[in-house]
């Protein structure tokens, strides 16, 4: 059965990828093999690392989600990296944000309270809320995805080499420790590092809260440097049919970049 590429399907994939990467908690070291590790500090030396990209404080930039069968969502984002709070402006946005509506949609994260307005009207309505927390974390995952393989509670287990697309890639399985997450079924991740770059340039994911229990869902990415910062600028995300042939379900772009804004998070309260 080939994957839907419904709304929901696309955001149970960013939903679980998000909740991956926010929900983990300190208590958990993390474990990894050696041959991972040298994989990783490559990786580091290329990108410069978390610390590299915190030094930058805050980022805006626009963010192009397509889904190919649902349309565009086009927001303006800015995020504050020191406590992870953001906010979004969207003017078209018939995919996942107040779908129905037309108008100025803005959303904002501060200090884990979301909140919502169109055309400067807040919305109360508890799914558009539910929805603000879900992309300002999901938006900002996505942006620093690779600079945080190696969080807390992440198990990290080398795989061997893989041929994808005539190049052969060093893999390493990624996993979680059991609670790190907070979820009954965590996921696997497959990541591909190119030899030359150093750079993960795709990915295979697993979903078992959604009954996808292998990591057969792919994800492709290419880089941009922007001051500095390595990017994954351009993502496409692709599902297999019952014969194995994989569909595009998506493609996410993000441009304009532009760190040091300057920006407090009083700045993404909405009145």
């Amino acid at each position: 059965m080939l994957i839907s590429n419904s709304i929901s399907f696309i955001q149970k994939i960013a939903l679980v990828l998000s909740c991956s990467l926010f929900v983990l908690t300190a208590t958990n070291a993390q474990k990894i093999d050696a041959k991972s590790q040298m994989l990783y500090d490559a990786l580091e030396k290329v990108n410069g690392g978390y610390k590299k990209l915190a030094k930058k404080k805050d980022v805006q930039f626009m963010y192009y989600y397509d889904d190919k069968a649902k349309g565009m969502d086009i927001s303006m984002e800015k995020h504050i990296f020191d406590g992870e709070h953001s906010w979004a402006e969207y003017k078209q946005h018939p995919v996942n944000v107040l779908p129905d509506m037309k108008g100025t949609a803005v959303q904002s994260l501060v200090m884990d309270k979301p909140a919502v307005t169109l055309d400067g009207k807040k919305i109360m309505d508890e799914a558009a809320l539910g929805g603000a927390v879900f992309l300002r974390k999901v938006n900002l995952y996505w942006f620093a995805m690779m600079y945080k393989l190696a969080d807390p509670g992440t198990i990290s287990e080398y795989q061997g080499k893989k041929d994808y697309k005539g190049k052969s890639y060093d893999t390493v399985r990624l996993t979680y420790a059991d609670g790190s997450t907070g979820k009954p079924a965590d996921d696997e991740y497959i990541l591909y590092f190119n030899p030359e770059t150093h750079l993960v340039d795709m990915f295979y994911f697993s979903l078992p809260a959604f009954g996808v229990n292998d990591p057969i869902l792919r994800m492709e990415c290419d880089y941009t440097k922007v001051d500095g910062i390595l990017l994954s600028t351009e993502r496409r995300a692709y599902a297999p049919n019952e014969m194995g042939k994989y569909g595009q379900i998506g493609a996410y772009s993000t441009k304009d970049i532009k760190f040091k804004n300057k920006f407090a998070k009083e700045d993404f309260m909405l009145k």
